[in-house]
């Protein structure tokens, strides 16, 4: 029919109203056409502020379960820089802990790790997103697609920035929790919250510590995610362990009065980097690999996509 009379299937009520359909993704040709290239309509789905919500929840819980759940390794760790005599290995260090405190002193610290690291990881995955969108839209559209490694590592820098300090007051209870002799200090969360603030001139609580511190199938890119995580891990393990020992030296009683650089001078930068770093490999490597996979995976289980993910150049 609409090939002998067009004039009259071009007047069907049903042609026009094919015609006059919208397009399933208007904000996208906005993204693409307007005057000022946004990088949040870029994507599909869109990042909205309820896609930074979702992955400011994805990543609570990814940092929150996985650093709570290596609570054990942590402790160790801690005591290993604080008293390398002593403490010469993790195993050992397990043993030791278990056998002079009792088996439950593995996991001192787990309440002010939880809360701590969740927030941590709030800020970290979900500002992460956010950042890099906003540093996007900053650079245009050509430079986003350009030098979107520098973006990332713009952003992911920001990101880091905000959640350090929202970590440190919990790191900094979680530390004198750990490391401190049995019976020296509270071990309950509102208790050692409440020691800390009432010696704040010592423990410098809360912020002392602020110083130092696809085109593929979706399983293999969560797997691409943990490996790659695991490597970072590695890598952030080795070059953040000297500040993270002085973070943890921090909290031994004998340094109370002492300041960042007096610590490092007594203690040396080859104590630093080397003590204890052999679990904190293993520790910071599995939980950086995690961390990621569980956030990947939550991301793509709310229909978001893996990271990584780049605006198509037009």
């Amino acid at each position: 029919m609409s090939t002998f009379f067009p004039v009259i299937s071009s007047l069907s009520p049903i042609a026009k109203q094919q015609v006059a359909t919208p397009s399933a993704r208007p904000a996208s040709i906005l993204a693409t056409s307007a005057a000022k290239w946004d990088a949040r309509l870029s994507h599909d789905p869109i990042h909205d502020n309820a896609y930074y919500g979702k992955c400011m929840v994805a990543g609570l819980l990814a940092c929150g379960i996985t650093h709570t759940g290596i609570t054990p390794m942590d402790v160790v760790k801690c005591n290993m820089q604080v008293n390398p005599t002593k403490f010469k290995g993790l195993l050992p260090g397990i043993e030791t802990i278990a056998s002079e405190e009792g088996s439950a002193a593995l996991f001192k610290g787990w309440a002010p790790t939880a809360i701590g690291y969740s927030m941590q990881g709030m800020c970290k995955y979900g500002l992460y997103e956010f950042f890099k969108d906003t540093y996007s839209t900053m650079a245009g559209e050509e430079n986003a697609f350009k030098y979107r490694g520098a973006i990332y590592l713009a952003g992911s820098a920001s990101a880091e920035f905000f959640a350090d300090i929202a970590l440190c007051p919990m790191e900094m209870v979680k530390v004198k929790v750990q490391t401190s002799p049995a019976g020296t200090f509270p071990v309950e969360f509102g208790a050692a919250i409440t020691a800390m603030r009432a010696n704040s001139a010592e423990t410098r609580f809360p912020f002392g510590s602020l110083v130092p511190l696809c085109s593929y199938p979706k399983s293999t890119q969560l797997s691409i995610t943990f490996a790659s995580g695991y490597l970072a891990g590695i890598i952030c393990a080795i070059v953040s362990h000297p500040a993270d020992s002085v973070v943890s030296l921090m909290g031994k009683p004998a340094n109370k009065s002492k300041g960042f650089g007096q610590i490092v001078s007594e203690t040396g930068m080859m104590a630093l980097a080397t003590k204890g770093l052999g679990t904190r490999i293993i520790m910071i490597g599995t939980l950086t690999g995690a961390q990621w996979w569980i956030y990947d995976t939550l991301k793509t289980v709310m229909g978001m996509g893996t990271s990584g993910g780049v605006a198509k150049k037009q």
